[in-house]
């Protein structure tokens, strides 16, 4: 009877009960003791890390050369000796980088830099196959081994070290070349476009398959899976012309091939970044933007009393000086490129309070639907608040938009108890530079003078803002100076981008391997900023994807800004540089109503160049003639080739021996590599990056890194918060670095583990939220400062 029962339906039920217990249980076993040997390897430094993976390596190698003639073991011995060759290779670049690695630090408690971030990253690869390698050898003679999926890890990660490897050297070559303490590259234009060469080249396909975001936290990985699969399954369709909620809707129902084939979304993935231009990302970025998104996103965060987009109208209007509140000076809307035109803003408040309801700002409401006004019960208005924070989103200068920030925006209202107010800027590349920052601008001042009509006394205003953001509030802050008038009491800036000129840094090496910020996406975004065209040329590659379209309907715009525009910044530098005495003219009143640049440039300052931001001593950090204004510094207003590193300002200058010798510069990037040593290069061909190394980079309302002493001390007190392993991590460290070296208050915090963007991912995991609470905190210490 027990053996029938046994046999029947409820025995076989047990049964499977029984198998999937197990399972289970070996698979929490097993994420278990991958969690115990990822704790472990972290301990371990980098010499230990390196000497157990060669032990194990070879013990492997070993084992599969006396297996037998066939293919799988003659491939997973050739695996092994290859991660053999590469380990030992790469250990002594990394231990030279790491020697130095302090040096470029901001102060001893903030240990961050792109050398650090560069070792990190190899050493996040060298522990994840020190964990394969004792798996396999632990598990290579069980009849359950997964010869072909362990393979495939294995030639992934391999590929993976081989490349970071190269990257490794290219960190050398730049410690070698950069003056002490500069993280930007400086060398003769020969130098920079042989480095140029050689880097874009680089294969990059491996770091987007199985190997897609290991040197992050383990809770941001499925998510950065699901963005690369979404991404190529859009490009897909993009190309064929499908728009908006289509393409979205398309590419959920083709993306399973990509999701079970990660070498696939890999060699995909690389082909995109290199070929498709910028409205293809722009569209990608922006289907945040899509009602059925947007909506699903603000029922999972706060519920907040108002939320209403408003529409500024483009009226000059006067605000008083600081150094006399009785004299004014005229806001003008903003003109750049399409000429006056209403700036848009949001209003979120987590409270009804005074001022909100009026029928003043009513009648500046723009209508987008049933979802402007959220009303929850309250028994009266709020008072004001002393408080009022002014949000500038990011985005690459081309994407997005305050709804895409408004799930965390909310958070920040509630916890902050203060109104926000987050500026819609036209984005490029329809409205590039300086449109921007005159709406940033205009809608800061506007906010400033009617701040009762928000809900805020104004008592004390922050300026907040992420990526692109960043920069804008670093540039608004400086106009508002130039032009007089109130500039906030501090800036909040996640990420920030401090410098879009085209200059390498180690940091900026990893853009090779950053799904959401690929050296590419970077330059092409910065093009379109800048108001180079977004495509010059389109080869057989690019016709096949189907852009030519969009690059013909983008032509005749683009030539138009880039006339009306882009050119009249130039001229006020070159007219400036060598009109000097014409300034005597020109009365402080009229200066201020011109543009930007006229405006804040015409001082005896000028935008310093990357080679004079190495490490100074204090008494270094003055005023001196060298740094007037010049066509010799600004440099020849014609466009060239881009470079992703820095060109040389002086190349015949001699530096007190930090000149290279001319053997050392005959020797090229070629050889830094060691003999024999062959980085995998891409089958995609070199990238086409349309940005030239023109003047207007140097713009310091363009690269704010870059402008004088005096501009940079009317800043306010300025609080960073940056990631280790983003590319634009070195902007963040040499600001900081320049403000603290003119005395300024300024404070910099950077996470780990996290990517460019982790704010827009707030509600993601536990890490995402910790790093949105320090950029909360950043804003306290701005509206409440301590005694």
């Amino acid at each position: 009877m027990e053996a029938a029962r046994g046999s029947g339906p409820l025995g076989v039920l047990a049964s499977k009960k029984v198998k999937d217990g197990a399972k289970s249980r070996s698979r929490r076993r097993w994420r278990k003791s991958k969690a115990k040997a990822s704790r472990f390897s972290h301990n371990m430094d980098l010499h230990t890390i390196t000497q157990s993976l060669v032990a194990l390596a070879e013990d492997n190698m070993a084992f599969f050369s006396s297996q037998g003639p066939g293919e799988t073991a003659r491939r997973l011995s050739g695996v092994f000796a290859g991660v053999r060759e590469q380990a030992l290779g790469l250990e002594p670049a990394l231990g030279r980088l790491l020697s130095v690695a302090h040096l470029f630090d901001l102060d001893a408690e903030t240990p961050a830099n792109g050398y650090r971030s560069l070792v990190h990253t190899a050493r996040c690869c060298l522990a994840h196959l020190l964990h394969k390698c004792r798996y396999v050898a632990s598990n290579r003679r069980s009849i359950f081994f997964r010869t072909s999926h362990n393979l495939a890890e294995l030639e992934a990660y391999l590929a993976a070290l081989t490349q970071l490897r190269a990257l490794a050297y290219y960190g050398q070559r730049l410690l070698a070349i950069n003056r002490p303490g500069g993280l930007f590259f400086e060398g003769d234009e020969k130098i920079t476009a042989e480095f140029l060469r050689e880097y874009v080249t680089l294969h990059k396909g491996c770091f987007y398959g199985r190997c897609l975001g290991f040197q992050f936290t383990p809770a941001i990985r499925p998510f950065l899976q699901t963005i690369s699969i979404g991404l190529v399954s859009f490009g897909e369709h993009y190309k064929r012309n499908e728009t908006g909620l289509s393409v979205t809707a398309s590419s959920l129902f083709t993306s399973g091939r990509f999701a079970i084939d990660p070498e696939l979304r890999g060699a995909e993935f690389e082909r995109i970044i290199q070929n498709l231009d910028v409205h293809f990302w722009k569209a990608f970025w922006n289907i945040t933007e899509i009602e059925v998104l947007s909506s699903l996103a603000n029922m999972a965060s706060t519920t907040v009393r108002i939320s209403r987009l408003l529409s500024l109208p483009p009226e000059a209007f006067e605000m008083p000086l600081t150094s006399d509140p009785k004299l004014t000076v005229t806001i003008s809307p903003p003109l750049a490129h399409t000429g006056p035109g209403p700036v848009l803003v949001r209003l979120i408040s987590y409270d009804l309070r005074e001022g909100q309801d009026s029928e003043e700002l009513n009648s500046l409401v723009k209508s987008e639907g049933p979802r402007g006004l959220e009303l929850r019960p309250r028994s009266q208005q709020a008072p004001r608040s002393r408080s009022l924070v002014i949000h500038i989103h990011g985005g690459g200068f081309v994407a997005q938009t305050s709804r895409s920030h408004e799930p965390y925006l909310k958070g920040w209202a509630q916890e902050l108890g203060a109104p926000i107010v987050s500026i819609d800027y036209s984005l490029a590349p329809e409205a590039p530079f300086p449109r921007a920052l005159e709406e940033c601008f205009f809608a800061y001042c506007w906010a400033v003078k009617h701040c009762t009509l928000l809900g805020s006394t104004g008592e004390r205003i922050c300026l907040a803002g992420d990526s692109a953001g960043g920069n804008l509030c670093f540039t608004v802050s400086l106009r508002a100076a130039a032009y007089g008038v109130r500039v906030p009491d501090g800036i909040m800036a996640a990420y920030p981008v401090t410098t879009l000129q085209s200059a390498a840094s180690p940091s900026r090496l990893l853009s090779i391997m950053d799904p959401l910020l690929p050296l590419s996406v970077l330059s092409k975004c910065v093009s379109a900023y800048s108001g180079a065209e977004t495509e010059d040329q389109s080869d057989s590659d690019q016709k096949a994807l189907g852009m030519m379209g969009l690059v013909r309907r983008d032509t005749s715009l683009l030539l138009r800004d880039l006339r009306l525009g882009a050119s009249s910044w130039l001229n006020s530098f070159l007219e400036l540089s060598g009109r000097k005495s014409q300034k005597s003219s020109i009365t402080p009143v009229e200066s201020m109503r011109r543009s930007v640049s006229e405006a804040a440039l015409a001082q005896p300052e000028c935008p310093l160049s990357l080679k004079e931001l190495s490490l100074q001593d204090s008494s270094e950090a003055t005023d001196s003639p060298e740094m007037s204004l010049s066509v010799e510094t600004l440099g020849p207003n014609t466009a060239s080739d881009v470079n992703f590193f820095l060109r040389p300002e002086h190349p015949q200058e001699e530096e007190d021996g930090e000149e290279l010798s001319p053997r050392d510069q005959s020797q090229g990037v070629s050889n830094a590599f060691p003999e024999g040593f062959h980085p995998r290069r891409s089958s995609q061909g070199a990238i086409r990056m349309p940005l030239y190394s023109a003047p207007i980079v140097k713009n310091p309302f363009m690269s704010p890194l870059l402008a004088p002493d005096s501009m940079l001390r009317t800043l306010p007190p300025v609080h960073m918060v940056a990631c280790a392993l983003d590319p634009m991590l070195d902007d963040s460290v040499m600001f900081a670095r320049r403000l603290r070296g003119l005395g300024q208050p300024v404070t910099l915090r950077v996470v780990e583990g996290l990517p460019h963007g982790f704010l827009s991912l707030a509600a993601l995991c536990r890490e995402t939220r910790q790093a949105t609470e320090l950029c909360v905190e950043r804003i306290r210490l701005v509206l409440a400062p301590p005694p």
